[in-house]
């Protein structure tokens, strides 16, 4: 009778440590798994604020009308009026004027004031005028475009090196400096010679 007791109580030990076993790898499998939800969760929130084929337009009082284009933008999540863009371009259509096409690689743009900022590999393009940086601050609302950092000017005429160059848009007026008073912009004209450059 003694044996039989103990061998009862030895499967019930037995039962209960097996049961205590597959209960705790139920939980830890359950821990694992709400982690994984828990990154997939977060991956799909942060997958919401991704935007491919990204497009505004708007218009300022005097009718010019501004265009952004960009292959994907991502809305910034602590600022959702911010847009972070890649490989842009803007087509700004000046009422009774030409248009002004801007490039670049990376791009910032407030939806509520259309401020842009452009970054990397930045060309604008305007008549037979050329304009190479690696910054732009454009604002529709001041009419103003600040390019600096590596500043490159070219036209059929001339050419220039600067620090920064600032156009009006509405009172179609340029500014060419440098950081530095001592330094002097570099302006190389262009003589054409038996019809070449």
């Amino acid at each position: 009778m003694e044996r039989r007791f103990f061998l009862r109580v030895t499967f019930i030990i037995t039962i209960l440590i097996l049961l205590l076993i597959i209960i705790f790898n139920l939980n830890q499998n359950n821990k694992v798994s709400v982690e994984e939800k828990k990154e997939v969760i977060q991956e799909e929130a942060e997958n919401s604020n991704y935007i491919k084929d990204v497009e505004y337009k708007s218009k300022d009082s005097s009718d010019n009308l501004y265009i952004l284009k960009a292959s994907e933008g991502v809305i910034d999540q602590e600022n959702t009026n911010i847009i972070y863009l890649t490989s842009i371009k803007a087509v700004i259509k000046l009422k009774d004027y030409n248009s002004i096409e801007i490039y670049s690689n990376f791009g910032k743009y407030n939806i509520d004031n259309f401020d842009t900022i452009f970054s990397k590999n930045v060309l604008i393009e305007y008549l037979d005028n050329t304009i190479m940086g690696d910054y732009l601050e454009f604002s529709l609302n001041k009419n103003l475009m600040t390019i600096s950092r590596n500043v490159v000017f070219k036209n059929n005429k001339s050419s220039l090196k600067a620090d920064v160059i600032e156009v009006d848009i509405k009172k179609k007026d340029i500014k060419i400096s440098m950081y530095e008073e001592n330094k002097k912009i570099n302006i190389k004209t262009l003589s054409k010679k038996n019809g070449s450059n």
